[in-house]
Parts: C-alpha cells; sequence; structure tokens
C-alpha cells in the first residue's frame, strides 16, 4: 500500500510544477528589460550642456546602481513580501517611514510619468516640428496622451503580450544601431573642451554629481527584479548574479550611446535637441532613417508610459489595503481589479505638473521633472538601504551571518551613495521634493486619527448596548 501524501504536500508540489523558474538569462533580460525605458532617449541632450565629462556619471551611475541592486536582491530574500522598498522600510522602522516610503515612490511613479510623455512628444516632433517649438502644443500632447492611456488602464484594454515584448525588443533596436555603428562617425573635435571651463575642482565635481542624479534616471526599476523572486532559479545565487549582470550591461550600452551622439553631433546642438538618438542616425545614414529611430523611440516610450500608469495606481493601492493610504485608494472596479481612483487622482496630479512647467521648451521640462522623479525615487532607495542595516540587528536571522559584514557594507556605502545623488538633485529640487514630501504628513495623521477613531467607536456602541440592557432589566 502507497504511503498517504498530506494534502497540503500534494498542493505544494502541484503549485511546484505550475510554475516555470527564471534561468539566469531570463532573470538578467528582465533587469535590462526593466531598465531601459525613455530616460536615455533624451539624456544625451541633458549631458551636453555639461559636456563629455559627464561620462564619467554613467560609471558613477552604473556602480551605485548595482550596490542598491544588490541591497534589493538580499531584502528580497530576506523578507519576499510585496512592497518592495515599502514593505522593507515599514518592517525596519514602522508605520510612518513606511507610509513615507509609499508616498514618495508615488510621486515619483506619476511624476515620471510626465518625463515618458515628454519624450514620447519630443521624438514626435521629428514627424511633427510644432510639437518642440509651441511650448503649449507639447505639453498638451503630453497631457492627451497621459489621460488617453489612464483611460486605456481604465477600460482594462491593456497591451497584449506579444505588444509588450515587441516594445521591449524594439528599445534596444536605436540603442544597439547607434552605439555600435555610431563609433565609426564620431568626430574627435566634439569632445572639446572635455570638461566646462570652471576655475576649480569643486565646479567640476558639482557637474559630475548633477549629471549622476540625471543619469539615475536611466536606472530606475532595477529594484523590479526581486518581484518574481519566488519564480527564479536558485534565488540566492540567481538575482544578485542576474542584478550585478543586466547592470552592467545596460550601463556599457549608456555610455557607448552617449559617446557616440556626443561624437556625431555637435554639443551646441545637441544640446538643444529633442530627439538626439534621430538626429544621430540621420547624421549617419542621411535619408529617412532619423524617422525609422524617431518612431522606435517613440513606440518604446509609449509602451513604457502604459506600464507605469498601471503603476500609479497600484502602489498607493498597496498602502491603502495597510491603511495608510486612504481607503477610496483601495476601491478597486471590474473583473480585473483596476484601481479607477488611484489612476485618475495621479493623472491629475501629472496634468498639474504639466501646466507648472508649460512655458518651458521640452528639454527643460523634461530635466526638471526626472530630476525630482529622482529625487522622490532616492529617499525610499535610501530608507531601504537603512532598513537592511537596521533588519541586521532586530531580525538577524533573516540573513545569513557569513556575509552580514560584506552586505553591512554594501548597504551603507548604497545609502551613502543615495544621499550624494539627493544632493546632486540641486537646491531648487530638493526643496520642492522636500515640500511634497512633508506634505503627506497631514494625510498619514488623518489617516491614523481614523484608524483610533474607528476602533474606539465599536467599544463606545458596545458600551451603549450594555448600559442600555442594565437599564432594560
Amino acid at each position: 500500500m502507497a504511503p498517504t501524501i498530506p494534502l497540503e504536500v500534494t498542493a505544494e508540489r502541484l503549485d511546484a510544477k505550475k510554475k516555470r523558474p527564471l534561468g539566469l538569462w531570463m532573470a538578467t533580460a528582465l533587469v535590462v528589460g526593466n531598465m531601459i525605458g525613455s530616460g536615455v532617449f533624451l539624456l544625451p541632450a541633458q549631458l551636453a550642456a555639461i559636456g563629455p565629462i559627464s561620462l564619467f556619471s554613467w560609471v558613477i551611475t552604473g556602480t551605485g546602481a548595482i550596490l542598491l541592486a544588490l541591497v534589493f536582491a538580499n531584502l528580497g530574500k530576506a523578507y519576499p513580501r510585496t512592497g518592495g522598498p515599502y514593505a522593507y522600510s515599514r518592517r525596519a522602522f514602522g508605520d510612518f517611514i513606511g507610509f513615507q516610503t509609499a508616498w514618495g515612490y508615488w510621486i515619483a511613479v506619476w511624476a515620471g510619468n510626465a518625463a515618458i510623455a515628454v519624450a514620447f512628444v519630443g521624438y514626435l516632433a521629428v514627424f511633427w516640428p510644432n510639437a518642440a517649438s509651441n511650448h503649449v502644443l507639447g505639453a498638451s500632447l503630453a497631457i492627451a496622451l497621459i489621460w488617453l492611456l489612464t483611460l486605456v488602464n481604465i477600460a482594462g484594454a491593456r497591451q497584449s503580450g506579444i505588444l509588450q515584448v515587441v516594445t521591449t525588443v524594439l528599445k534596444f533596436v536605436p540603442l544597439a544601431v547607434v552605439a555600435l555603428l555610431g563609433l565609426f562617425y564620431m568626430k574627435s573635435g566634439n569632445f572639446t573642451p572635455f570638461a566646462p571651463n570652471h576655475a576649480s575642482f569643486g565646479g567640476r565635481f558639482n557637474d559630475i554629481t548633477t549629471a549622476g542624479t540625471l543619469t539615475l534616471w536611466a536606472f530606475i526599476g532595477l529594484e523590479s527584479a526581486t518581484v518574481p523572486a519566488e519564480e527564479v532559479s536558485d534565488p540566492e545565487r540567481t538575482l544578485p548574479r542576474a542584478t550585478i549582470v543586466g547592470t552592467s550591461v545596460t550601463t556599457l550600452v549608456y555610455i557607448v550611446a552617449t559617446i557616440a551622439i556626443m561624437g556625431i553631433i555637435p554639443a551646441a546642438q545637441l544640446a538643444g535637441s529633442t530627439s538626439p538618438f534621430a538626429d544621430a542616425a540621420h547624421a549617419m545614414f542621411g535619408g529617412g532613417w532619423g524617422k525609422v529611430i524617431a518612431a522606435v523611440a517613440m513606440i518604446s516610450t509609449l509602451g513604457a508610459l502604459n506600464g507605469w500608469i498601471l503603476l500609479q495606481g497600484g502602489v498607493p493601492l498597496a498602502a491603502a489595503r495597510d491603511g495608510l493610504f486612504p481607503k477610496r485608494f483601495a476601491n478597486v472596479h471590474g473583473e480585473k481589479g483596476t484601481p479607477v481612483f488611484g489612476l485618475v487622482v495621479s493623472s491629475v496630479l501629472v496634468t498639474a505638473l504639466m501646466f507648472l512647467y508649460f512655458n518651458h521648451g521640452l528639454n527643460d521640462i523634461f530635466q526638471k521633472v526626472i530630476l525630482l522623479a529622482t529625487l522622490t525615487t532616492l529617499v525610499p532607495y535610501a530608507f531601504s538601504a537603512a532598513a537592511e542595516l537596521q533588519m541586521f540587528f532586530q531580525d538577524r536571522e533573516l540573513f545569513s551571518l557569513r556575509s552580514l559584514t560584506r552586505d553591512a557594507v554594501i548597504a551603507a556605502l548604497a545609502f551613502v551613495y543615495s544621499f550624494w545623488m539627493i544632493y546632486g538633485a540641486g537646491e531648487e529640487t530638493i526643496a520642492k521634493g522636500f515640500l511634497l514630501l512633508t506634505a503627506g504628513t497631514p494625510v498619514y495623521v488623518w489617516m491614523k486619527w481614523r484608524q483610533a477613531h474607528d476602533a474606539v467607536l465599536p467599544d463606545a456602541l458596545v458600551d451603549s448596548d450594555a448600559r442600555g440592557e442594565a437599564l432594560h432589566a
């Protein structure tokens, strides 16, 4: 007679069969695909104003991104909970820091969506030049795109899996073409002067720091590699390796592509470009190749914007379910559970942000918005690095004692890097970011008051019923 297998064990085996573990190469592809979005398509124009010395910022940012990714990989293994930075910060520091992390992340998502929409309009200007020259038209087109995709997500008509795969693959086309072939079209004179004419080392250091904060925008999303941790084969080894390889490959592509573009297009012309990859393709091949690259970049940014708009409703949804955001953010509609309220409120805020900067050019809007979005992402990054250090003390059993010293050094360096990049955002951006983050404090206080009120009310009703029964008796 065969031994009886408990139902729980049978369920676990069936569940294991359903899963399709991701190997090293698939996990690495996931890391690269999540990081490459819209930022790199406009960043060469932003860096041109600083000069070729900004190329060092890619190396610094790539190193910092690897440190942060290792922090998230380690936390993902030790504390596999949904919510990422929000979950880790709340575990280590309690509800208030958890709320601040979720609040900052939410700001980063909807502010970042404004930057992605601007990148789309920038490449649309290759076909419709007025989109770049007319500030009101450019901002209006970006806002219209935001609301179009918001309605698409509300209706549940999300892009099919095949289309998402296609847009992910197309992200590599302009990068690979310009990065590899562009090296043969460079002019050495475009790298002179290599550094700005600052009188002191401090001025050059500040330029590299500012460029580092700008380039970090192209790495936002590196923490998303830990999301499917339960589907990754041998996650203890695969997650760190895939993160390091993926981030390193992406950094290499970014550096080579930026070098090529700076070598092809003179700095003065590049600084005013709203579609640097398309301009480089036109300079290399002539004809309609610039428009081909522009079309590919538009498809890539459109796919990225569609996915991030979905997240702008999902981030407050998770916090609302934990009682740290207003309950209306937790309301979902339809069979797919669409967070309509969160989507609409977020898009209203994106619209307000676009109106705030509508009288600026596309490049100016892009730079201001990505600095703000990156700043509000860096705060959760810093909290996460600090959370790992805190959890080493309060939850030591979750971590490997053999690598505790190494992991502590990595977490400390990741925190220092995050702090440095926050400084690089500049005084104006830091001030606005601080105001946005502080604006969430009354929301937190109100949520805690509501929780206390809801907890006291049932007790009061019970006491009232008891007094009524006593009087009746």
